[in-house]
């Protein structure tokens, strides 16, 4: 039986003062010192989840680990944005895929970008939930209650319209799940301009309550919002798409488990790129991987990660070193990635491209490696 859903309200500013009215001037770097170390050509590393051909597009993958540290689910869209419906399986942390697993038919009626979440509700109940956007750009979700087996009709969250997908989803401290997305601003003619929103789940992300605005930067089109815990438990971090290329990727804090953040500042250009998706290694560091973006990059427009500390993102440093995850064939369509930790130190990391020369158009690939490789790298190049 499918459970009902709370209306989401239409969007709500989350404090007064919340735009960023000043006129803003780009100041960070445009300069990458850090080394950036280079496994896209080691196909021994990398797994075709899905493959395009030269009518079949596949994009935009997010995944999901399973508590037993080797089944992952991978999501995806036929097309640049277009309808949900794949979604393949790995019980052997990524090296090898199932063929598609059935979903509900109603996937195939939504569209962009799907992201898919392991929730727990406040009995502890665990469900995997799928988000992507009805036709007329409204949240909707589809879940399964017996680890992927079976799946729930989509059905929208509410008349609140997004441009994307939560993107990102973190557990609070009281249990509840925070999530973000972006939003077109209502007074701005350009489809395009975007504001971050966010949103309360009490219900471990089955229905949400109402959206508010807490990023906006007129002109600047702040969107894919990542959001990452401090180490010590009492800070929220939010890395930030910053789409009119101007300005490197943004970042803003919360001290208050998200009720209200701090102005959006630049981060530096190692980390500029887009859909930023993050894990922790057992060492503390964090790995995030992205679409690079960064003006004068050695690896601008292919799929790479990011290794350095909680406290580098904070401060404003560039971090420890870059590494070069895949080669895109296509301009800058890639990068919109899952990342996971297996228990052995693997990271699986997974994205749409172009995968090779030639009429075939973009598949989703997966890549494995452990941090112990690439800093022994990184190293080398120093």
């Amino acid at each position: 039986m499918t459970r009902p859903l709370l209306p989401l309200l239409f969007l709500v500013p989350l404090f007064v003062g919340m735009t960023q009215e000043r006129t803003m001037t780009p100041t960070a770097s445009k300069t990458i010192t850090i080394p950036t170390v280079d496994l896209s050509d080691q196909t021994e590393r990398q797994t075709v989840i899905a493959a395009g051909t030269e009518e079949v597009y596949q994009g935009h993958p997010t995944t999901v680990l399973m508590p037993d540290g080797e089944t992952i689910f991978c999501v995806w869209t036929y097309n640049h944005g277009g309808a949900c419906g794949p979604l393949a399986k790995s019980t052997d942390g990524g090296k090898t895929w199932s063929g598609l697993v059935p979903v509900d038919p109603s996937w195939e009626k939504t569209v962009n970008c799907p992201a898919i979440y392991r929730l727990v509700d406040p009995a502890g109940k665990a469900r995997l939930v799928v988000f992507a956007m009805t036709r007329g750009r409204e949240i909707c979700r589809s879940y399964s209650e017996d680890d992927g087996a079976t799946w729930s009709p989509m059905e929208s969250c509410g008349p609140t319209k997004v441009v994307m997908p939560l993107c990102t989803i973190i557990r609070l401290a009281d249990g509840r799940y925070l999530g973000m997305t972006n939003a077109r601003r209502a007074d701005d003619p350009d489809p395009y301009s975007n504001n971050v929103i966010q949103s309360i789940s009490e219900d471990g992300g089955l229905t949400w309550g109402p959206f508010r605005v807490v990023c906006d930067l007129p002109g600047l089109k702040p969107c894919e919002p990542c959001l990452i815990r401090s180490p010590d438990d009492k800070q929220l971090l939010c890395l930030l798409r910053q789409n009119t290329r101007t300005f490197n990727s943004m970042k803003m804090v919360s001290n208050d488990e998200g009720q209200t953040w701090s102005p959006a500042v630049e981060l530096p250009a190692a980390i500029t790129g887009d859909r930023h998706t993050a894990r922790y290694l057992p060492d503390g560091r964090l790995v995030v991987v992205f679409r690079d973006m960064a003006e004068q990059s050695p690896s601008r427009n292919h799929f790479v990660g990011w290794v350095g500390t909680y406290e580098d993102l904070i401060e404003g440093r560039e971090g420890q070193y870059r590494i070069k995850l895949l080669h895109n064939y296509a301009g800058s369509d890639t990068g919109y990635p899952g990342l996971e930790l297996l228990p052995d130190q693997t990271l699986v990391a997974t994205t749409y491209i172009k995968y090779r020369q030639g009429p075939a158009k973009h598949s989703v690939v997966c890549t494995r490696f452990q941090i112990a490789e690439t800093d022994a790298l990184a190293a080398a190049n120093r």
